[in-house]
């Protein structure tokens, strides 16, 4: 197979350069389908990465976009402010679980989420308790590809062991192993788990990280809110902050506006991207509750939060997110997302020759989102390609095949996508 470098200078993400192939070129897209150079039009089953949530082109999303372009495009959040930023602040702050006052702008999910472990460190630096520098993260995590992201990831299965020795040491708890719907009791060993590193390391923990009931990119562990609610009571009684990743699991991906409104349940912090904006812009969002905001209240230089991206609160960004929240609202996206989630239950759950295939380990659906989980990622070899021959975008995570489908995807849509998943594994 030829390189995609023999064309272009595009250095791609994880891509084996002597091995792959030269990269489809996109040149416009309509609903939840691109359109290649070549003709070819692809349903996009991955969302391009879990973020159009309203798909391609949406006119409300673009107007907002143009409209704000001819005003103001872009001016720095530092000793200034602008009506977008404002205004987005406040509409966050409305609709994310009470308490979470505050909004500190980024430029992506990642940074967003360094933010929030900066944060936590430093909040518990200004209480006195500079012992308390180490995160916590849970086995299957994945929070980003940024260098504190990196170390509080997965340190076995994740994708970054190579830069082990770059990385500072953090504490892990086992992944919750308990399903969506599970019982409280059936989560007790998860949080019993958790608790037994909490007990031993809690004096130099300063947060704990979760991606609340949908681990993604490690693999799509779909877990239980009651383990939201034990890691919450648990989080207060070792004085450990609680940061919820929802860059994946915001606006709408498990059901709910957010995953912490399942077990209703309010983070210290809360990381929101990717859906944030529809996916038109890259921007971020990191929420902290009123204890947090307030400890940096101070007269010493210690007390000022030594943080700014250059692009965080783009005033481009600020206003397609602003459309974009309006859209999901005015339109009933939870209504169409609950839709969705019952065609793709009944469509994979309910199928015996996929649940009971000898290559496959698991099948499950949480919100606008499915996986089929396999034993082993050979199974999946050559999937993309004969995906796309069916005109579907496909894009496995190791043995993990998924889809998470833009809101505005049809019932008939959602019907090929699973069509094309299933037909794999005849």
């Amino acid at each position: 197979m030829s390189s995609s470098l023999d064309s272009s200078p595009v250095w791609h993400p994880y891509a084996h350069l002597k091995t792959q192939q030269p990269a489809p070129k996109v040149v416009g897209g309509e609903g939840p389908s691109f359109r290649l150079e070549s003709g070819e039009t692809l349903l996009d089953a991955t969302c391009s990465w879990w973020c159009m949530i309203h798909g391609y082109r949406h006119p409300r999303l673009v107007s907002a976009i143009q409209q704000q372009a001819d005003t103001l495009c872009h001016v720095m959040l530092g000793g200034l402010t602008h009506d977008p930023a404002d205004r987005l602040a406040r509409e966050l702050v409305r609709i994310t679980p009470r308490g979470l006052n505050h909004v500190f702008f980024s430029d992506s999910g990642s940074v967003g989420m360094e933010v929030a472990m900066k944060m936590a460190i430093q909040f518990h630096q200004l209480r006195g308790r500079s012992g308390k520098h180490r995160m916590l993260s849970l086995m299957k995590a994945y929070h980003g590809d940024t260098a504190g992201c990196m170390a509080v990831c997965d340190p076995e299965e994740g994708m970054h062991s190579l830069f082990a020795g770059y990385l500072p040491r953090h504490h892990f708890a086992p992944a919750p192993e308990a399903p969506f719907d599970a019982d409280p009791e059936a989560v007790a060993a998860d949080l019993a788990a958790l608790r037994n590193v909490l007990e031993r390391h809690h004096q130099e923990i300063a947060a704990l990280l979760v991606e609340p009931l949908l681990q993604a990119a490690g693999g799509l562990n779909m877990t239980s809110p009651h383990y939201l609610r034990g890691a919450r009571e648990l989080c207060d009684e070792f004085d450990v902050l609680l940061i919820f990743d929802e860059v994946a699991t915001g606006f709408g991906r498990t059901g709910r506006m957010f995953a912490a409104d399942h077990a209703d349940v309010t983070p210290d912090m809360m990381v929101l991207s990717k859906g944030l904006t529809g996916g038109y812009l890259g921007h971020a969002a990191t929420l902290a509750t009123t204890r947090v905001h307030d400890t940096f209240v101070g007269d010493s230089p210690e007390h000022a939060f030594m943080h700014g991206p250059t692009f965080m609160g783009n005033p481009l960004a600020c206003a397609v997110a602003l459309e974009s929240l309006a859209v999901f609202e005015e339109e009933d996206y939870l209504g169409r997302i609950a839709l969705l989630s019952d065609v793709l239950r009944q469509e994979l759950l309910e199928d015996t020759r996929l649940t009971e295939h000898p290559a496959v380990a698991d099948v499950r659906v949480l919100g606008a989102t499915a996986v089929i989980e396999t034993h082993d990622a050979a199974a999946l070899d050559g999937v993309a390609d004969w995906a796309r021959e069916q005109g579907i975008w496909l894009r496995p995570i190791g043995r993990w095949l998924y889809t998470m489908p833009a809101y505005v995807t049809s019932e008939a849509q959602i019907r090929q996508i699973t069509e094309v998943m299933k037909g794999w594994f005849r």
